[in-house]
């Protein structure tokens, strides 16, 4: 899985907590690998849950026998949340290898059972790319701010890994919202806005918008000045309730037509 390990006992205690974990906490931990992380959550929560897709890693945390703590053998992704946690309260705590850190993030925050809050540990690039804003957000940034408000902790040298990895760390925590600004049944709608404007991000937006939403350009330049943005302007110097307002926008003309 291209997985690094954690081994740093003082890393272990600070992601910990900055992930606040109360005594009668349930915590989900991604990719436990071998148990470093697991330990200290299980001293800390009131329930583990490890989801670890390996399974030799999972014989292994198997064998530890950690207190209040369950493994479950399971591709994250695939994993029903709301099923694992039987619907209850939780946090998210894991090191994410790197190639999965978007796919996993996205999957919980599109979760019908959303955590209360996720501390990941990602590759450096991923995190800054996560916390961006104008004029320097992505659509990374988007996916991730519409559910919650992400920051960096602090940031992981290479040297507190088994194998070194050869970029750095940072822990991120996301404060997931109760509800986010766009709705479920009209994410897809959004987010189509938002892949049309960072599809072709050096084009002003009205080109951009017109092109992929197979709309004019007189009617894309309308919708951005009825959401008080610059039709000139590009997509990734617009801030998330810029997106909010231009969705709501677009889905009033459609509605009025």
């Amino acid at each position: 899985m291209g997985q690094n390990f954690l081994h740093e006992s003082g890393v272990v205690r600070h992601i910990a907590q900055v992930a606040e974990i109360e005594p009668d906490d349930l915590v989900v931990e991604i990719g436990p690998g071998l148990g470093v992380l697991t330990r200290e959550l299980s001293a800390r929560a009131g329930q583990v849950i490890a989801v670890e897709l390996d399974t030799r890693l999972a014989e292994y945390i198997r064998r530890l026998e950690l207190p209040n703590t369950e493994l479950v053998e399971a591709d994250i992704l695939q994993v029903d949340l709301k099923a694992l946690t039987g619907g209850k309260r939780y946090v998210v705590v894991a090191n994410l290898p790197y190639s999965v850190a978007a796919a996993a993030i996205a999957h919980l925050l599109e979760s019908e059972a959303r955590p209360a809050r996720i501390i990941v540990m990602v590759q450096r690039e991923v995190a800054e790319r996560i916390i961006a804003a104008p004029p320097q957000m992505n659509l990374l940034s988007i996916a991730v701010q519409l559910f919650g408000t992400p920051r960096i902790m602090f940031k992981i040298g290479p040297g507190a890994f088994v194998p070194a990895p050869k970029v750095d760390s940072a822990v991120i925590k996301i404060d997931v919202f109760a509800a986010p600004s766009v709705s479920d049944t009209e994410r897809k709608a959004f987010f189509r806005i938002v892949k049309a404007g960072f599809r072709q991000k050096r084009k002003q937006l009205a080109n951009a918008i017109s092109a992929a939403l197979a709309i004019t350009k007189a009617e894309a330049e309308h919708a951005l000045t009825e959401a008080g943005i610059d039709p000139s302007r590009r997509a990734q110097t617009l801030s998330l309730d810029d997106w909010v307002k231009l969705h709501t926008t677009l889905a009033s003309t459609r509605t009025d037509d």
